[in-house]
């Protein structure tokens, strides 16, 4: 008999933690229960095939909004394939509304709904009985199963048969998810600490279960010790509100910091209100990279904070954000929401531009999805929201959004992410910010330009980005008077950033010439091409980016990179001083360089 646990994964990197949770859960049937994982990306054939090879006996499927379609899919073809195995599937994505999904679904056997461990466990005592006994003598029944909806042959007909839910459980009795770190080298860990949210955000489907509960802080410091111990890339902790409860973060954080081994990175989705003096003064400590932190703020509109029933402070957020960031040490991800009740695109524009102010590390701008199970499902009407059928639904429109609306914020979102979340435009984004009214009337302007001009949906190289961009300032600027100025600031702006990021393989043809550079770059650059330099005639790193009298010269070096924004590690060099210091005997170099720079 065997049981195949199935993942589909949004990326490679990633793992799914129900799996390997359901497994070791349900250890006394370990060498029945077998775990395979894919990605969105594989080909539904694909899958198909490997899971028909594994030749299951039991398929189970762990759903969420993303994979959800693809599931569909794929589970469609196996039962044609193999009629007579069982197909299961568990998740936040069918735990809810699921006499409706069996009903539109039949090639599924049943779903799991809620906490799945105590569930699993008891669905593989009931197969390994069914396939040890005669038919009708096992001990064993569904009926008997808690926390499952299934397909109940009553005769001829098929009825649906809904249990009760599981009662919550006890988060320590699970034992530790991951047997083989071995597997997990090149991947992120998911992990929790805890269950359940304080918060009843109308949105999220934590709101549902109200009963939060913490894992033993002592089983949690072992089980840390052993990621610390493989040095695994990064560990992302699932709890919801990961800060919630004071004395279980900060004994997580002084135990990560105290056992740092100069590579984990620990991510933390947290409420940044709740922080206080005590976390931000250990939190100052930290190494650069140790911790992460995903802050949701959603909306800063109060009436549509009210009516999500959403518990934030924005000012004590705005606060700690700042005072995070001057830290320079902890990468902060803030999360928008577009759609929401009572947000229109004159209040979602003000959201954005105060949140993009605080100038996060990254800037997550999503779309409302309505969730099944979720408050916002249930009162959908009442706000006029359309959303897609089909995962992960979207919005489509709402009250205060239209439909037009919706496709506007799109083309900033997009923007957004190619142009600042990317970290390969920074210099140039904070250089253009001077010039617009607004941050969110750039990137709308911008995203405008991209549609006019039939560049979306287009695979453009980082270079192309940055020369759409010059074609968008060109028209933007063409009537005024400093346009042209200002123009030659952004492209050097974009040769700074481009080189910021890496050592370029090919120079674009509207770069400075480099000519004048190279005899100081045979100085400078002594380690091949892990370093290299670049001369401005703008001070890029002040903070009004003023022209200067005179060029300065600024080295990138790609061996000592910032452990939070990947950048190259940069300095102003002086070459006439360097040089003659360091004993070059180039003087006539020198002369020339500064009658060059006047062409520069």
């Amino acid at each position: 008999m065997k049981l195949l646990l199935t993942a589909i994964n949004a990326k490679y990197i990633h793992s799914n933690l129900a799996v390997y949770s359901l497994k070791a859960f349900a250890k006394e049937y370990k060498d029945s229960v077998e775990i395979a994982e894919f990605t969105i990306n594989n080909q539904a054939d694909y899958i198909l095939e490997e899971i028909y090879k594994k030749k299951p006996d039991v398929l189970l499927f762990s759903c969420y909004i993303w994979n959800l379609s693809m599931i569909e899919a794929v589970m469609r073809e196996f039962h044609k394939l193999c009629p007579t195995v069982p197909i299961w599937l568990g998740g936040p994505e069918v735990s809810f509304e699921v006499e409706d999904f069996l009903k539109n679904h039949s090639e599924v056997t049943g779903i799991m709904m809620g906490e799945g461990e105590e569930t699993f466990r008891e669905l593989c005592a009931y197969y390994m009985d069914s396939c040890n006994t005669d038919e009708g003598n096992s001990s064993n029944r569904l009926e008997d199963i808690l926390g499952i909806a299934y397909r109940k042959e009553n005769g001829v007909d098929v009825e649906i048969q809904v249990n009760p839910w599981r009662s919550i459980m006890n988060m320590s009795d699970i034992p530790f998810s991951y047997d083989k770190m071995e597997d997990f080298s090149n991947r992120i860990i998911y992990y929790e600490s805890s269950r359940g949210c304080p918060f009843s955000c109308s949105y999220c489907l934590s709101s549902v279960d109200k009963k939060l509960r913490f894992r033993d802080i002592n089983l949690v410091k072992d089980e840390l010790c052993i990621f610390i111990e493989q040095k695994v890339p990064q560990v992302k902790f699932v709890d919801r509100t990961f800060n919630c409860h004071h004395e279980h973060a900060m004994e997580i954080w002084k135990f990560i910091h105290e056992h740092d081994n100069g590579v984990t990175n620990f991510h933390f989705e947290i409420s940044a209100d709740l922080i206080n003096e005590e976390e931000l003064a250990l939190m100052e400590q930290m190494r650069p990279g140790l911790i992460q932190l995903e802050i949701g703020v959603q909306s800063t509109n109060e009436i549509t904070i009210k009516e999500i029933k959403r518990t934030m402070k924005l000012e004590r957020l705005k606060e700690i954000v700042k005072r995070v960031k001057r830290f320079g040490n902890i990468h902060q991800h803030l999360d928008l929401i577009a759609g929401l009740p009572f947000e229109d695109y004159k209040t979602f524009r003000k959201s954005f531009d105060e949140i993009y102010a605080l100038r996060p590390n990254q800037l997550q701008m999503g779309f409302l999805k309505v969730l099944k199970g979720s408050y916002m499902f249930e009162h959908a009407k009442e706000y006029e929201i359309l959303y897609h059928d089909n995962p992960p639904y979207e919005v489509l429109s709402t009250k205060w959004l239209s439909y037009e609306d919706v496709l506007r914020m799109k083309r900033v979102e997009e923007m957004l992410e190619v142009y600042y979340n990317s970290g390969q435009f920074e210099i140039s984004m904070k250089v253009l910010e001077t010039h617009f009214e607004s941050a969110f009337d750039m990137f709308q302007k911008l995203g405008d330009f991209y549609e006019a001009n039939g560049y979306f949906g287009m695979s453009h190289s980082r270079i192309r980005r940055c020369e759409i961009l010059m074609e968008f300032l060109k028209q933007e600027w063409q009537n005024a008077p400093e346009g042209e100025e200002w123009q030659d600031c952004i492209r050097q702006a974009l040769v700074f950033d481009l080189y910021y990021r890496e050592n370029c393989k090919s120079r674009p043809v509207w770069a400075n010439s480099y000519e004048c550079v190279k005899p100081f770059a045979r100085f400078y650059c002594k380690n091949g091409k892990m370093s290299h330099l670049e001369m401005f005639s703008y001070d890029f790193l002040g903070e009004n980016y003023e022209e200067l009298t005179d060029p300065v010269f600024v080295l990138f070096s790609y061996d000592k990179r910032d452990p939070l924004t990947h950048q190259a590690q940069i300095q102003y060099v002086n070459p006439d001083e360097d040089m003659i210091i360091g004993g070059a005997d180039e003087p006539a170099v020198i002369e020339w360089q500064r009658k060059e720079q006047k062409k520069f």
